[in-house]
C-alpha cells in the first residue's frame, strides 16, 4: 500500500482539527483519499466539512464511542494525529496517548483495520553524545517530569504495534504557522519576555509542512519507527538567536550551564536515506526565516526566505510541551 499509487484509500483521522490534521486532509483529498476525521469540539466539525473530510465528534477516551465511529468508517487506515496540548500540561498528554491510543488500536483491531500511522516525538532517547537514531532505545529510566513524557510515548508505540502494519513518526520540535514556534505562540511570548536562554542542549526541529507531508507519505512506508525531522540539530545557542529576530524577540541571554544529556536531537537519515523523505525546509535557519515573513519583518539576510501561509494559533497542534532553553525542566 502506497498513498501515491493506491488511490481511494478510507482514512480515519483521529485529531482531524489539530494543527497537523488540518494540514494532512487537504494532502490526502488531493491524493484521492476519503478522509473521516475527529474532533472533541462541535465547534469544529464545520472546519472538517469546509476541509471535504467527513467529521466525527468523539472524545478518545471513550472507548465505545470511538469503536463505534471507526466501525462505521469502516477505514483503510487509522491515522493518529491526537493531542491534548491546549493547557500545556503534561499528564494530560501523556494520558491521552496511553489511554486514547490504546482505545484507538483496540477499535482499529475490532474494525479489522491492518494498518496505523502515529504521532510520536524525537527527544525521548536515552542520553547521549550525538543525534539518536531510531535503533536508540527510549528513556524508560527518566526521572520526572520526564518520565511522563516518555511513558506516554513507550506506551502508544507499543500500541501501534499492536497491528500488523505500523509506523511511529517521532517528529521534532514542531514550528510554523499554528505552532508554539510560531510568532503569535507560546515560545515567541517567552523569547520577548527574556525568558529562553540560548545554551547547549540541542533540538531537532521539523516544520509543520513537513511534518504533514510525512505523515500522508507514511501510508506507504514498511513498518517501524521513523524520526521526522530536518536535517540540522542544533543547540539552542545557534537556533534561539534567530528564531529571536524572527519572531521580533530580543536577542536571548546566554547560559553556560552544560548540555543536558538527554537534549542530543534526533538523526532523520532513515527517512532520507531509506525512505526518500525530504523535507522542504531542510533546516530550522530556512524555516524561521518564514515567520519573519509571516510577521511582516525583513530577515536581514540570516536565511533564505519562503512564502508561507497565514498564522492560526491552534490549542491541540502538536506541541509537546518539552522545556524550553534555559528553563526548569
Amino acid at each position: 500500500m502506497t498513498s501515491e499509487n493506491v488511490p481511494g484509500l478510507r482514512v480515519f483521522l483521529a485529531g482531524g482539527a489539530g494543527v497537523l490534521g488540518r494540514r494532512v486532509i487537504p494532502l490526502l483529498t488531493a491524493a484521492g483519499h476519503t478522509v473521516v476525521a475527529t474532533t472533541r469540539s462541535p465547534r469544529r466539525t464545520g472546519l472538517l466539512r469546509d476541509l471535504e473530510a467527513e467529521p466525527v465528534r468523539v472524545d478518545a477516551h471513550d472507548a465505545g464511542a470511538l469503536a463505534a465511529a471507526v466501525r462505521a468508517a469502516a477505514p483503510d487506515v487509522v491515522l493518529h494525529q491526537l493531542t491534548d496540548l491546549a493547557g500545556g500540561d503534561l499528564a494530560a498528554n501523556a494520558r491521552l496517548r496511553e489511554q486514547g491510543t490504546r482505545n484507538l488500536v483496540a477499535a482499529a483491531l475490532a474494525a479489522g483495520v491492518r494498518r496505523i500511522v502515529a504521532q510520536s516525538i524525537c527527544w525521548t532517547y536515552v542520553p547521549g553524545d550525538g543525534p539518536a537514531a531510531e535503533s536508540v532505545p527510549l528513556d524508560l529510566g527518566a526521572t520526572e517530569p520526564r518520565r511522563t513524557t516518555v511513558a506516554g510515548v513507550a506506551a502508544l508505540e507499543a500500541a501501534a504495534r499492536e497491528l500488523p502494519e505500523w509506523v511511529v513518526l517521532r517528529y521534532g520540535m514542531l514550528y510554523g504557522p499554528g505552532t508554539w514556534f510560531a510568532p503569535d505562540g507560546l515560545r515567541a511570548a517567552q523569547a520577548r519576555e527574556g525568558a529562553l536562554r540560548a545554551g547547549a542542549d540541542v533540538t531537532s526541529f521539523v516544520h509543520v509542512d513537513d511534518a504533514a507531508t510525512a505523515a500522508v507519505t507514511a501510508l506507504g512506508w514498511p513498518s517501524g519507527a521513523v524520526n521526522v525531522c530536518d536535517d540540522e540539530p542544533a543547540p539552542a545557542r545557534e537556533w534561539l538567536p534567530a528564531f529571536c529576530r524572527a519572531v521580533g524577540a530580543p536577542p536571548p541571554p546566554a547560559s553556560d550551564a552544560p548540555r543536558d544529556p538527554a537534549a542530543r536531537g534526533a538523526d532523520n537519515r532513515h527517512a532520507r536515506r531509506e525512505l526518500g523523505w525530504r523535507p522542504a525546509y531542510p533546516s530550522w535557519r530556512e524555516g524561521f526565516a518564514t515567520l519573519a515573513i509571516d510577521r511582516d519583518i525583513p530577515d536581514n539576510g540570516h536565511s533564505r526566505q519562503f512564502i508561507n501561509g497565514r498564522v492560526e494559533n491552534s490549542g491541540d497542534g502538536h506541541d509537546e510541551p518539552m522545556p524550553a532553553p534555559g528553563k526548569v525542566r
